[in-house]
């Protein structure tokens, strides 16, 4: 019973393949129960080919069990991929031989299509790259200035002497006007800059034409702007941003522009002085915030200075327009629209024209200064504290008697022990009697006024 019994797993079971119809058996009397082997399908040729080598160590693969031999598959594969890349290095090879590509040939250009030319260069001291242009040379000047406003008193003379080279002609002149009045307007706090700008062009800038020199066409932009006033006012953000911005260029030329005569100092431009009245009465007559803003802007920046032109002239023209402020600010209607901190900013302005836009008049002269005519009058003596903190000013009625006696002192101790009080002297570091007596007196003084 258990002698045919195999305990090996799948012992006995014996998988029926059907024979390979190119396999020839050598076979004996026993064939008919079993084979010596179950022959099956090659396996799936993998997706990377063999290398060469190996592909040529099994071409001669000969079967068990016949006298016939056979390649498998994998290897009449690998042995057509060898001949076609044989094939293929040959033709490349023979492509190169024949091929008449030159890398020295001229660069093809396309129909139609200009080639790349290198600027030119000479060795007689000229630049490679082309020499810019006046708008760009400009510019770069202004961006600087933008970013670093310190440096315009030691950047400014050398600029005007370039420009002084560039500008000879009324179009370049109307292009380097049309610049700085662009950049002056268009980028934020450069409006201070670009004024003194213009200020120093008008004076140092040399080509003069009989149409104009650079004041007059500045002059002749800013009116464009200035005609447009009404327009401006009531028009969308963005218009009003940019009438907003020639408000306050115009504001700041009118600090700095300065009309030198044959005698006498140099005077400010009169006619920006009434152009400011019509811009600012404009802004009031559509008191949108936006305007609003803007006008205590203006107000703030030029305000004392157009105060006192104006009462020069005796002309009411501050009087009228703090009036249009306070009856904006009355007016049931406007306040309904303007934001609070609108509303402040205007009773900010009045506030300030009625403290004579904060200016503080001359103190008495040193020689009449007293404590009742002068509230700086102690500001710069010392002050001293006593041993509670009590701060011990000159306002104090016994103050210079005890400033007096600390300041002998002083004069005691350097004569003592040297000025930095690291010199050998023979007195012992016990205080004069007399110092001490009158330090007591001092401390008890102190106290009993402390007590009071």
């Amino acid at each position: 019973m258990t002698e045919n019994f195999d305990r090996a797993p799948g012992a006995g079971r014996v998988r029926n393949v059907p024979a390979d119809p190119g396999l020839v058996g050598n076979a004996g009397e026993n064939d008919t129960k079993t084979t010596l082997f179950n022959q099956r399908e090659p396996l799936r040729q993998p997706r990377t080919t063999q290398p060469f080598a190996e592909n040529n160590s099994g071409t001669a693969n000969v079967l068990v069990g016949g006298d016939c031999r056979k390649e498998t598959r994998p290897q009449q594969s690998a042995t057509v991929n060898n001949a076609s890349s044989s094939r293929g290095c040959n033709d490349v090879d023979t492509l190169i031989k024949s091929s008449k590509l030159s890398a020295s040939a001229p660069e093809f250009v396309p129909f139609g299509t200009s080639p790349y030319e290198d600027p030119a260069y000479y060795d007689d001291s000229e630049s490679y790259y082309p020499e810019p242009t006046l708008a760009e040379m400009v510019t770069d000047f202004l961006g600087h200035l933008s970013s670093s406003p310190g440096s315009f008193e030691s950047d400014v003379e050398y600029m005007t002497s370039i420009l002084n080279s560039w500008v000879t002609t009324e179009e370049l002149l109307q292009e380097l006007v049309e610049l700085i009045y662009t950049q002056s307007t268009a980028i934020p706090n450069f409006s201070y800059t670009g004024a003194r700008l213009c200020n120093y062009l008008s004076h140092h800038l040399t080509f003069s034409p009989p149409s104009g020199k650079f004041r007059q066409r500045l002059l002749q932009r800013c009116q464009k702007e200035y005609e447009q006033r009404d327009v401006a006012v009531r028009g969308d953000s963005e218009t009003q941003k940019k009438f907003h911005s020639f408000v306050l260029f115009l504001g700041e030329l009118y600090l700095h522009l300065e009309i030198k005569s044959g005698t006498g100092p140099p005077k400010k431009a009169d006619i920006l002085l009434t152009g400011l009245k019509d811009l600012l009465n404009s802004l009031f007559s559509n008191p949108v915030d936006e305007n609003l803003i803007c006008a205590v802007k203006l107000l703030k920046l030029t305000g004392s200075v157009l105060d006192d032109s104006w009462k020069e002239s005796g002309k009411p023209h501050m009087e009228e327009l703090i009036q249009r402020i306070e009856t904006v600010l009355l007016d049931a209607t406007c306040s309904r629209c303007v934001y609070q901190n609108v509303r402040q900013m205007l009773l900010k302005l009045v506030e300030l024209r009625s403290s004579d836009w904060g200016r503080v008049r001359a103190a008495a002269a040193a020689s009449n200064a007293t404590p009742d005519n002068d509230p700086n009058y102690f500001m710069n003596e010392p002050t001293f504290y006593t041993e509670d903190g009590t701060p011990f000013t000159a306002a104090d009625p016994e103050y210079a008697e005890r400033y007096q006696e600390l300041l002998e002192r002083q004069d005691f101790f350097d004569d003592t022990y040297g000025e930095n009080g690291n010199e050998e002297s023979d007195f012992d570091d016990e205080m004069d009697p007399e110092i001490e007596e009158a330090f007591e007196n001092f401390c008890l003084e102190s106290e009993r006024k402390r007590q009071q």
